[in-house]
């Protein structure tokens, strides 16, 4: 291609000598549109390696939901899992333990998430161990520490020696959360596994993680991220049950008067709480109620709770044939005894 551009250029050189003046300032316009239509040629040209690179696919590495938390778990749901009804705040995606999407006074977007977490679990604790303290105290604990038989709180009064036990149990707990409020959550044996485990979620760790595991529960579940993740949520969740129940304990108290474990069937052996509790897991197994976003609300039968019900009817059914004779005997056997009676009866 050079070759013939330098041949071109030498022949019209030649000839322009026996041109005109005008014709030779065409002609050098000419020359130089080819040179610049040559170098364009050239330079536009992409070099193999450059297209090789640009067809090279993008490989998306995959993240194993067992070894790393994947974040965005609730994205395509708009509604809470916790109540269907409400919207779901964009930022509860259900990456964290706990999360189901309920937060009907937007808390968790106007304050830090993380914060509000570590809030949670902190009263969480202290309300499981509430729970079990309020009523032991009550059953066991000696009568001039309590107040006409409840235990001593805030709405129920306290004597001088209860004050001063509350006050003390106060102090090291508010002085365990002055020390361990702004405490680093990375560094530790718990606290690596976690950024680990929530690397793709945040750069955090997991709130509420003081690196404490004496007894090696955490792994309980499995020694994964998902099964860390799943621990965390049952704490949690019997965390929130905690509160319901002492703020139950504390209210019940202070309108009746009367301690929680008098006359209350979780104190004291009955069989209506177990009776109650095995109605409606077997209510459960039969039916369902339909989904509460979508009118009319209707009790209809589950996925298997329509051959439960014909098979325990078939098998009542079955039963009654059977001691049907049996139960034809006893009722002539009881007439025969009837009317022996009356014979005795007369007779006397």
């Amino acid at each position: 291609m050079k070759f013939s551009a330098f041949a071109v250029l030498s022949a019209l050189s030649t000839a322009s000598a026996f041109m005109a003046p005008g014709s030779r300032h065409h002609l050098g316009r000419v020359m130089q549109g080819s040179a610049v239509s040559e170098a364009a040629v050239e330079v536009e040209t992409p070099s193999e390696p450059a297209v090789a690179e640009m067809q090279a696919p993008v490989i998306e590495e995959k993240i194993d939901p067992r070894q790393q938390i994947k974040p965005g778990r609730y994205d395509e749901i708009s509604y809470s899992l916790a109540v269907p009804l409400l919207q779901k705040p964009s930022n509860l995606d259900g990456s964290h333990a706990g999360d189901f999407g309920f937060d009907p006074l937007g808390l968790s977007q106007e304050y830090d998430l993380y914060y509000m977490q570590e809030c949670e679990l902190r009263h969480s604790r202290l309300a499981m161990l509430a729970v079990i303290g309020w009523p032991l105290s009550e059953l066991l604990g000696p009568k001039f520490m309590l107040q006409n038989g409840c235990a001593p709180s805030v709405l129920n009064g306290m004597n001088p020696l209860a004050f001063l036990g509350i006050l003390t149990v106060f102090g090291a707990v508010g002085f365990l959360e002055s020390q361990t409020a702004f405490r680093r959550t990375t560094g530790s044996k718990l606290g690596d596994i976690h950024a680990k485990d929530v690397s793709e979620v945040w750069k955090w760790g997991v709130a509420g993680d003081y690196d404490f595991d004496p007894a090696g529960f955490y792994s309980s579940l499995g020694d994964d991220a998902a099964g860390r993740k799943g621990l965390r949520e049952l704490e949690v969740t019997q965390g929130r049950y905690a509160m319901l129940g002492i703020t139950y304990f504390a209210a019940w108290e202070y309108l009746t008067g009367h301690p929680i474990v008098e006359n209350n069937p979780f104190f004291h052996p009955n069989a209506l709480l177990p009776i109650a509790a095995l109605s409606y897991f077997a209510w459960c197994q039969i039916y369902e109620v339909s989904d509460i976003r979508e009118y009319p609300i209707k009790v209809k039968y589950t996925k298997d709770g329509e051959d439960i019900l014909r098979n325990i009817k078939r098998s009542t059914g079955g039963i009654s044939k059977d001691i049907e004779p049996l139960t034809e005997k006893i009722g002539k056997l009881t007439k025969t005894i009837s009317s022996k009676m009356e014979e005795l009866q007369k007779s006397m």
